[in-house]
C-alpha cells in the first residue's frame, strides 16, 4: 500500500507533538560532580561518581513530580584533578552551563576556593572535603556530608591513648588543606590527652620516598605515627616503616581506610595502619548490607570510602525537591537544614554553617590487606 506524502506529514508531525509534550512534562536537573578522575586519587573518584550516577538512576525511576512535571536527573562529571585552579575552573563551568547541584569537591585543598564561585551562582554544594575552613566561610547552600578533621582527628587521638596506649607520638602531613588540618588536630586533641608530639614532619602529595623522614622519626622512637594525606602516599610509607624496623603504628584519616591502602601496601598495612572513617559499621546494618550488594552487582565492585555517602546525599536532595514542590536550590536546601534525612550511612541533619551533625565516626584497621572496623564514636 501506498502511503501519501499528505499522511506522511500529518503521521511526522503527531509524532513531533507528541515528543514536544513528553518533553514539556519534564524539567532535567543536573547535577554535577567535581572530583580527581584521572592521578593518584582516581580510585576515590570514580567511587563518588558511581555512587551520584546510582542515586541519579533511582530518583529517575521514582519520577518524581515537582510542580506538573517529572523531573529528569542528569549526572555531569568533570576532572578537578585534586587541583585548586582546575576545581575554580570546574565551578565557573558548571555554574556557565546551569548546574545548580554539585557533588564534590573531593579534596579540601579544592573545596575552599572553589565553594566562593558555587556561591556567587547560587548552587548548592556537598562536599566531602574535611578541612574546617570551608564550612567557616558562611555559605547558605554548602553541606559537609561527612564528619570534620576537627571529629575525625579528635576520635583518632583518644583511640591512639586510650587504646594503643601510645605516650608518644610523630606527626606528618603533605601540606594540603586535608593533610595538614588533620594533622593539626589530631596533635592538638593527643596533646590534651597527655600524649607527646616527638616530632612534626612534612611532605607533598606527591611523594613515594619518605625513607629521610621517617629515619628522623626512627630515632625518636615514637608509639605511633599520625600521617594527614592521601592512601597514594600513606601505602608507601608504610612499606617503609616496615622496612626501616619503625616498632609504631601508622595513623590517619579516611583516606587511609580505602581498600587502596591494601592494594599498594601489601602486607605492610596489617595491623600497623589505623584510620578513622567518617562514617559507620556498615556490616552490621542491613540497610547498608543491601546497598553494598546492590553498589556491587552495579559496578562489579563494593563501594569504596565516600561512594555511599554521595549516594545518600543525592536521594536527600531529590526527596528534598520533592517535599518542598521546588528545584531552586535556595528553597531545597531550606528543607534540608530544617529536616533529617535517613541514608545508607546514617541520619543528615545540617547545623546552620552546613556541617552534619553528630556524623558518626568509626576507628579501622586491616587484616588481609582489607579495612576491618574496631570501634565506632
Amino acid at each position: 500500500m501506498t502511503v501519501s506524502p499528505f499522511k506522511s506529514t500529518l503521521v511526522a508531525l503527531a509524532a513531533l507533538a507528541c515528543a514536544t509534550a513528553t518533553t514539556a512534562q519534564e524539567q532535567v536537573v543536573k547535577i554535577g560532580h567535581s572530583g580527581p578522575l584521572s592521578g593518584p586519587n582516581t580510585f576515590a573518584g570514580r567511587d563518588n561518581d558511581n555512587g551520584v550516577r546510582l542515586a541519579v538512576e533511582e530518583l529517575n525511576a521514582r519520577k518524581i513530580n515537582v510542580g506538573g512535571k517529572t523531573l529528569k536527573f542528569e549526572v555531569v562529571s568533570e576532572d578537578d584533578q585534586c587541583d585548586a585552579k582546575t576545581g575554580v575552573a570546574v565551578a565557573q563551568k558548571f555554574i556557565d552551563t546551569g548546574v545548580r547541584y554539585v557533588m564534590g569537591p573531593y579534596c579540601s585543598g579544592v573545596a575552599i576556593p572553589a565553594s566562593r564561585e558555587y556561591d556567587r551562582g547560587g548552587a548548592m554544594v556537598s562536599t566531602v572535603g574535611t578541612n574546617p575552613k570551608i564550612t567557616e566561610a558562611g555559605y547558605k547552600n554548602l553541606f559537609r556530608i561527612v564528619a570534620s578533621d576537627v571529629q575525625a582527628g579528635a576520635s583518632m587521638a583518644a583511640y591512639a591513648a586510650n587504646e594503643l596506649k601510645a605516650k608518644k607520638v610523630a606527626v606528618v602531613d603533605d601540606r594540603t588543606a586535608f593533610g595538614q588540618g588533620l594533622a593539626d588536630e589530631f596533635a592538638k586533641e593527643a596533646q590534651k590527652l597527655g600524649m607527646t608530639v616527638v616530632g612534626r614532619e612534612f611532605t607533598n602529595d606527591k611523594a613515594t620516598d619518605f625513607m629521610a623522614i621517617l629515619t628522623n622519626i626512627k630515632a625518636r622512637q615514637p608509639d605511633a605515627i599520625f600521617y594527614g594525606g592521601y592512601a597514594p602516599q600513606a601505602a608507601p610509607m608504610a612499606r617503609q616503616i616496615k622496612q626501616l624496623g619503625i616498632n609504631a603504628k601508622l595513623l590517619g584519616g579516611d583516606t587511609l581506610c580505602s581498600p587502596e591502602m591494601g592494594k599498594l601496601g601489601g602486607d605492610a598495612v596489617n595491623g600497623v595502619v589505623y584510620c578513622v572513617y567518617a562514617g559507620m559499621l556498615m556490616d552490621g546494618d542491613a540497610g547498608a548490607r543491601a546497598f553494598q550488594e546492590k553498589f556491587k552487582k552495579r559496578y562489579g565492585q563494593g563501594p569504596d570510602v565516600y561512594g555511599p555517602f554521595y549516594y545518600d546525599q543525592v536521594m536527600n536532595i531529590g526527596q528534598a525537591m520533592e517535599k518542598s514542590g521546588s528545584t531552586d536550590p535556595a528553597k531545597v536546601g531550606a528543607y534540608m537544614y530544617q529536616n533529617t534525612y535517613r541514608g545508607v550511612m546514617g541520619d543528615y541533619a545540617y547545623d546552620p554553617k552546613g556541617n552534619r551533625v553528630k556524623a558518626p565516626v568509626v576507628v579501622m584497621t586491616f587484616e588481609d590487606g582489607k579495612p576491618k572496623p574496631l570501634a565506632s564514636y
